[in-house]
């Protein structure tokens, strides 16, 4: 069941921000674009690269006023863990939903592994999902394509395939 034009279930949890580990809920971020993303675990091949490619973009989407928060059903010492053995400064929160309430509101906990999907959602100020993106584990998700479709969605209006920014918009819907 899709989240989009719903409201994005609430959550509160604790999450490595800047090295530190700290409370953090969704309801901070009210009134921001908000770019939530799941991984599968920590101290893996493919999440490294989402989660520093995400990271690297840190710049391009606060210029956009959203903020990036990742997370996977790993504990915050995992993370932290990892951050400091590996993966190195991440400039966003990476959450920890250890008790896999969080994945399981979001429709991406496969319950038999444990572990979440990749998946991603794209929530307005408004508290709407937008945009749900949910795919295997194998492959990862393009930055880029998320930076245009969060454009896309600030602009208000019908945007055609492809459409990138500077280009016409279809007008209102």
């Amino acid at each position: 069941m899709s989240l989009v034009g719903k409201q994005a279930p609430e959550f509160a949890t604790q999450a490595v921000v800047g090295g530190e580990i700290t409370d953090l809920a969704l309801t901070d971020y009210k009134g921001k674009w908000v770019v939530l993303y799941f991984y599968p675990l920590d101290f893996t091949f493919v999440c490294p690269t989402e989660i520093t490619a995400f990271s690297e973009r840190h710049c391009d989407f606060e210029k956009l006023g959203a903020v990036v928060l990742g997370g996977s059903t790993d504990s915050v010492y995992s993370h932290k863990a990892w951050i400091e053995n590996g993966l190195g400064a991440i400039k966003h929160p990476l959450f920890s939903d250890l008790t896999r309430e969080i994945s399981s509101k979001y429709g991406v906990l496969i319950r038999e592994k444990g572990i979440a999907l990749r998946g991603l959602f794209l929530i307005d100020p408004d508290g709407v999902v937008q945009l749900e993106l949910v795919h295997n584990l194998g492959v990862g998700r393009s930055v880029d394509e998320v930076l245009r479709a969060l454009k896309a969605f600030q602009t208000g209006e019908l945007c055609p395939i492809n459409w990138q920014p500077g280009q016409d918009t279809l007008g209102k819907g």
